[in-house]
């Protein structure tokens, strides 16, 4: 499953917050996350399972972060986490996303909303 290909959808909005999506899930994955990439295309981001926190070593850009529970409810965001810096730890948080900076202003994603991440080539919800 690493790297697959997903879609987050917010469905407390009715919104897509990341269309061409890849999964990291291994220890190898997790760790590298975005560090080596020049920048995030809207639509673009990265769903690490499982996260609590995230750094910003060795990054080249600010994202934002999007910290989600078990129960697929967005428990918190970081808005423009600068290269270079830690997120701080979120107990409740079972995976994060990671977005280009400004997505989470954009969709209108806040604490409390339900996401799916859909399977590419799938129209059902969370697995």
């Amino acid at each position: 499953m690493t790297h697959d290909r997903v879609r987050v959808r917010n469905l407390t909005r009715g919104v897509d917050i990341v269309t061409r999506g890849q999964v990291a899930n291994t220890f190898w994955t997790r760790l590298r996350g975005l560090i080596g990439r020049q920048a995030l295309a809207p639509g673009e981001g990265l769903v690490i399972i499982p996260c609590k926190g995230v750094h910003m070593g060795f990054m080249r850009f600010p994202i934002d972060v999007i910290y989600v529970d078990k129960h697929n409810r967005v428990v918190d965001v970081d808005e423009h986490l600068r290269p270079w810096t830690i997120g701080r730890p979120r107990a409740r948080s079972r995976y994060v996303i990671e977005v280009p900076a400004g997505t989470v202003t954009v969709t209108g994603t806040t604490v409390g909303d339900e996401l799916a991440i859909i399977p590419e080539g799938s129209d059902g919800h969370s697995p």
